[in-house]
């Protein structure tokens, strides 16, 4: 039996010294082995010729972005900025200029252009309301709930002045020469949420027309003064942000209710 364990006991001491050999070869290779730095791994050290060649053919429209990128930076600090006792400078007005004299010239013009407006205000408040209450699909109205409500808060949050060259009317919405939000353009988001609908439900020839009618009048906001050129973009931009944000609460709300619901 002694002789046995010597035998083992001798069998595992040549094997020992076999099994960690390996290991410390491979722990000293690693040692020695160079780290890459952060620039090193990164992954434009990586890019060649095709690669530069492939973005620029594949993926235009985020290049002329990083193009206008560096013309903006450089226009944003070369311009003269506009003095406090100056009105504010935008560029919408200077195209409309004629058609604002052209307005001014004929109050009864920017009346029924006004009422016009708030007609097609209400076609819009109509269909986003028709669209909950008779067909039972709430996303449009939903957006447009939370538009206003973002409108609401920034427009008493950064409170633009009027312009000086402004055209009211008492007909224009809201109706009755109120005062009202310049930032953003409530009148061109709603019109968008009822166009992004539109297109939902294959109803592409209103969702046209709508969009006419939204161009349309955009250039009557911005000929009557009723409106900054900003106030007009961020409106399509909210249009589109706030439809968003309503197809994402109603997915919440119906995996929510899918997660509650009893399995059978």
């Amino acid at each position: 039996m002694a002789a046995v364990s010597g035998t083992h006991h001798n069998q595992a001491s040549h094997r020992n010294p076999k099994s960690r050999e390996p290991v410390k070869d491979q722990v000293n290779e690693e040692e020695e082995k160079p780290r890459m730095t952060v620039l090193e791994k990164a992954s434009f050290m990586a890019w060649g010729t095709e690669d530069v060649l492939h973005l620029a053919r594949y993926h235009p429209i985020p290049c002329v972005f990083a193009m206008s990128l560096l013309f903006f930076m450089a226009v944003e600090y070369t311009l003269r900025m506009v003095p406090p006792s100056s009105p504010p400078y935008d560029l919408g007005f200077l195209l409309t200029l004629k058609l604002h004299h052209f307005i001014a010239l004929r109050p009864a013009l920017n009346t029924v252009l006004a009422a016009f407006n708030t007609v097609f205000v209400g076609m819009q408040t109509t269909y986003i309301l028709w669209t909950w209450l008779v067909e039972g699909r709430p996303r449009a109205t939903i957006a447009a709930l939370f538009m206003f409500t973002c409108r609401g808060v920034l427009g008493y949050i950064t409170q633009l002045p009027l312009p000086e060259e402004f055209l009211g009317s008492g007909l224009d919405f809201p109706v009755g020469n109120v005062s009202f939000f310049l930032f953003f353009s409530g009148h061109v988001a709603g019109s968008v949420i009822a166009s992004l609908d539109m297109r939902r439900m294959n109803r592409r020839e209103i969702a046209w027309v709508f969009d006419a009618l939204n161009l349309l009048q955009g250039l009557r906001l911005l000929a009557t003064r009723g409106h900054y050129t900003i106030d007009l973009a961020v409106g399509v931009g909210a249009g589109y942000l706030f439809d968003s944000l309503a197809g994402k609460y109603e997915d919440c709300k119906t995996k929510a209710q899918q997660g509650t619901m009893p399995r059978d």
